[in-house]
């Protein structure tokens, strides 16, 4: 059984008169030496948010390594991974993993910093509706505006366990990847379908809010939502989360639009900027209020919002 009571010690950042930065517990024994320069702005003595401590930078006068950024350590003082370059800094969670770098592949770990799928991909795509693409013997090139660009090498889709996925063809349940058609990635069982239930009877609301400033006018079909179980409550993390996708399974919204179920069922939250939880009905209420201010700006919106 998993338990979610235990007390997490106290962990905080501390910096040396040189600004290199370590962790210390709040007895002052050092927890993972001063060694890293860290890029982001972090005072002497914040605390140390999460289940891993991340250092934003590398260690001073180390040789770099391929495609990695700053470091991931358990709250022991374990190191655990690097994490992937991505957009200036270490990679996002998508889906509940996030990349990894070793050795100049790349794979994937959880937010408890597990491995789920070992690095040895030259490339990897974040995971998205249950799925992400990967590439061997591609490599990174230089485009003219300066940015980097993926070429070469053989491509293919994984799933959640790494395994390959192939194309079918398109008739039932699948996802569109690049043309191609994929399997239905999902599984649930009994109670996590009960916890998309609270969602599917949501559906039509947050619908309506999420489409409301929609430019194209949609049918009812594809005026709603899909919501998908993307991670499970584990050690360190008590919750579903659940995803909500539109009717091209892309993720909802310029950030997602996410969602936290608590192991028994008995609460749930949105989910903002990835770790602020907003009880549900405090978060639609706020929500429809903003959908409502819009709809009146702009009263020729084609998807309208319905008085509930």
């Amino acid at each position: 059984m998993l338990s979610f009571s235990q007390e997490k010690e106290a962990l905080m950042y501390f910096k040396t008169g040189d600004s290199l930065v370590g962790v210390k517990n709040s007895d002052g024994q050092i927890i993972v030496p001063a060694q890293f320069e860290v890029f982001s702005f972090l005072k002497d003595g914040e605390p140390v948010k999460g289940e891993t401590i991340y250092f934003d930078g590398p260690k001073k006068d180390e040789s770099k390594e391929k495609n990695a950024w700053g470091y991931v350590y358990d709250r022991k003082g374990n190191f655990l991974y690097r994490p992937f370059f991505y957009d200036n800094g270490a990679d996002y969670f998508s889906e509940g993993v996030r990349r990894f770098v070793k050795n100049g592949k790349v794979g994937f770990v959880d937010r408890n910093g597990m491995m789920i799928i070992e690095a040895k991909y030259d490339f990897a795509s974040p995971f998205h509706y249950g799925y992400a693409a990967y590439c061997d013997g591609c490599d990174w090139e230089k485009t003219e505006d300066e940015h980097k660009a993926i070429a070469g090498g053989n491509w293919g889709v994984m799933d959640f366990k790494g395994q390959v996925t192939q194309p079918v063809v398109k008739p039932g349940s699948t996802v569109e990847i690049d043309g191609k058609y994929y399997p239905y990635p999902f599984s649930y069982t009994q109670k996590e379908k009960e916890v998309l239930q609270f969602f599917d009877k949501q559906n039509k609301k947050l619908s309506e809010i999420y489409y409301v400033n929609h430019y194209e006018r949609l049918s009812e079909e594809n005026k709603k939502l899909y919501f998908e179980i993307v991670e499970r409550p584990k050690e360190n993390f008590p919750f579903y989360q659940v995803n909500a996708y539109d009717y091209r399974k892309a993720e909802a919204g310029w950030s997602g639009l996410k969602f936290l179920v608590s192991a028994d069922k008995r609460e749930v939250f949105a989910l903002e900027f990835d770790d602020e939880k907003i009880p549900f009905a405090k978060w639609l209420k706020e929500q429809y209020k903003q959908a409502e201010e819009f709809q009146k700006e702009h009263p020729d919106n084609p998807n309208k919002l319905n008085k509930w």
